[in-house]
């Protein structure tokens, strides 16, 4: 008997669940996008027919992930392209959803003022914020997704110079990194308390190659870094991005994707920690479609982000769902 390809629509249908709570308001504050030929295949059709599928999805918000670059431009440039791309498919359609868009900048550069002006340009007004992310793998060669950051760009004072300018202007800055580096974010988040920091996917911790052995080990330090990070009153977490392949659940290769309760019993305390830690108003709850999509379905997920928040009060859920992304991101 073959089965179904993991990470299809085939695949994913194999679970399907009614939705909870179906008219419960969401902003999804990361997801990412590709032309066709790019990247994972995702396009705005694509993000609508998960978000459509049931949940109440009002607004989401693009992350930068290299997508539709101008090759053709210089280097520091070429990250425009996307920024152009995301707009024009945020403005032309028909049923609007992307309100935010997160771009890449090389914020070392002296020239960081011209290049801000240059995404809220292209942006038409959607810009943000910058991920110019620390993720540096420490084995590349176990992950799918290596993060290439430069060694201790964290410390370089051209960079907190950037970081530090973002909160000058306004804009937030966003870093995906892995647990190993959770102490590097904690410097920078000292060093530069003017700029709202957004924690990216709990500081991904990794489950695969060398790490795949060591995940209760991993979690006891994690959870002392995340309790320390949220001392940071400049710092937010976006929690969620948890079931990419390099976490290591290794739902991306299995047969049938996880139920919301076979995903709740796996990464709840992951979650139930951050907002312990940092608050339901210093939380936003994430997709990190279509990377996490490789994994479970749109509808699953949000669902077992419902029942695991079933205990936390209104107003502490509408933070979680809608009000801290909106607050963080201006929208």
């Amino acid at each position: 008997m073959t089965h179904p390809t993991p990470g299809t629509q085939e695949w994913l249908d194999q679970v399907v669940e009614d939705i909870i709570e179906p008219d419960l308001p969401i902003l999804d504050p990361h997801h990412h996008m590709w032309p066709p030929g790019q990247g994972l295949p995702y396009t705005r059709d694509d993000l609508h027919r998960d978000a459509d599928a049931g949940h109440n999805i009002v607004k989401t918000i693009f992350m930068e992930c290299g997508s539709a670059y101008n090759r053709d431009a210089p280097e520091h440039l070429r990250s425009l392209g996307e920024t152009a791309y995301v707009a024009d498919q945020a403005f032309s359609d028909p049923n609007p959803l992307i309100a935010g868009i997160i771009s890449s900048i090389d914020l070392r550069r002296d020239d960081r003022d011209e290049l801000i002006d240059a995404h809220l340009t292209a942006s038409r007004g959607l810009f943000r914020g910058v991920r110019d992310a620390l993720a540096r793998a420490s084995h590349p060669e176990a992950m799918m997704i290596p993060g290439t950051c430069p060694e201790n760009l964290y410390l370089d004072p051209s960079f907190r110079r950037g970081v530090a300018r973002l909160g000058e202007r306004g804009f937030t800055y966003d870093s995906w990194h892995y647990h190993h580096q959770n102490r590097e974010f904690l410097e920078l988040a000292r060093a530069t308390p003017g700029t709202t920091m957004v924690l990216d996917h709990f500081g991904t911790p990794v489950g695969v190659g060398p790490y795949a052995s060591q995940r209760e080990e991993i979690f006891a330090q994690w959870k002392k870094d995340i309790a320390e990070i949220a001392k940071c009153p400049n710092v937010v977490a976006k929690i969620g991005g948890l079931a990419m392949p390099d976490n290591g659940f290794g739902w991306h290769t299995a047969e049938c994707p996880p139920t919301s309760d076979e995903f709740i019993a796996q990464q709840s305390r992951y979650y139930l920690h951050a907002i312990e830690c940092f608050s339901p108003a210093r939380c936003m709850l994430e997709s990190n479609f279509p990377v996490d999509r490789l994994s479970l379905s749109y509808g699953v997920l949000w669902n077992a982000y419902k029942k695991m928040t079933a205990h936390f009060s209104a107003s502490e859920r509408s933070d979680l769902f809608y009000g801290t992304a909106a607050r963080t991101y201006k929208l």
